[in-house]
């Protein structure tokens, strides 16, 4: 995670605002329009206090007032996190977080996009001191098959638009390890549902591997992969729970929360 200034405060210096911020939350909270006694009991505020910041929150348009005694969250809200959104990419909530796992691993960490029936590599965070030499420049494309994190887009499509990307490609193959059949590639995308990352067993280069976990935009869908690889006989499990994690931790900059895929599905 990033290191907050510690000559910031984590909490609301002006005691309306933390007020203000709570209501906010305690809206957030509830799906419907709640009432201005359940938001007094919730928040611990007065009724006549709370009525009044919320009414103010309405004037901004901050705050929706349904009908007399109930409130929910506004319409403005959602125009800012619109624009919020449009100002984010991957890669700019990436890079910090692939330097840090870069440091620690001292190899290749890849951020890549699905585009078609490819992958795209987008950002990559590596030194010399890696002792491997980068194949596939920023840029560089690679089919889905052969790749550790084409292989969580494929997982992340249900089985009538796998069978459908091996007839386009015909599953070729780069190395001796490339997986190359149909019922094959079917077994490796149902383990990668499972354990929710993807690896690379020297199929697309001879000589390197790489494991590959999954990031989220804010709707829950897979809109990118971050990956380490590494010289085969070099690439350390001990590495995956700091690559979920840190591909976890790009996910909340874009906007991901855990329980965010099950709204989506829900509405």
């Amino acid at each position: 995670m990033r290191k907050i200034d510690s000559s910031v405060s984590t909490t609301p210096t002006i005691q309306v605002i933390e007020r203000m911020m709570t209501l906010m939350d305690v809206l957030a909270s509830q799906e419907e329009a709640i009432s201005l006694k359940e938001i007094s009991a919730k928040t611990g505020l007065h009724p006549s206090t709370a009525h009044r910041i919320l009414n103010d929150l309405v004037l901004g348009r901050y705050v929706d007032h349904p009908q007399a005694g109930s409130y929910r969250l506004g319409m403005r809200l959602l125009e800012l996190g619109n624009m919020v959104k449009n100002r984010l990419n991957v890669r700019d909530a990436a890079l910090d977080a692939m330097r840090d796992l870069h440091r620690l691993t001292q190899q290749p960490v890849n951020l890549s996009i699905r585009q078609g029936d490819e992958i795209i590599y987008v950002e990559r965070a590596y030194s010399e001191r890696s002792g491997m030499q980068v194949i596939r420049a920023i840029g560089g494309r690679a089919p889905l098959h052969l790749t550790s994190v084409g292989k969580l887009f494929l997982a992340a499509d249900d089985a009538p638009k796998v069978r459908s990307y091996a007839l386009r490609t015909g599953l070729s193959g780069h190395t001796k390890n490339s997986l190359t059949q149909l019922p094959v590639l079917e077994r490796e995308l149902t383990k990668v549902r499972r354990e929710g990352y993807a690896n690379d067993n020297e199929e697309l280069e001879l000589g390197v591997r790489c494991m590959a976990a999954g990031i989220m935009d804010d709707q829950g869908k897979l809109v990118a992969g971050l990956s380490i690889s590494a010289p085969a006989g070099r690439l350390d499990e001990s590495w995956l729970p700091k690559l979920k994690a840190t591909a976890q931790e790009i996910s909340a900059n874009l906007g991901y929360r855990i329980n965010s895929s099950a709204t989506t599905k829900k509405s």
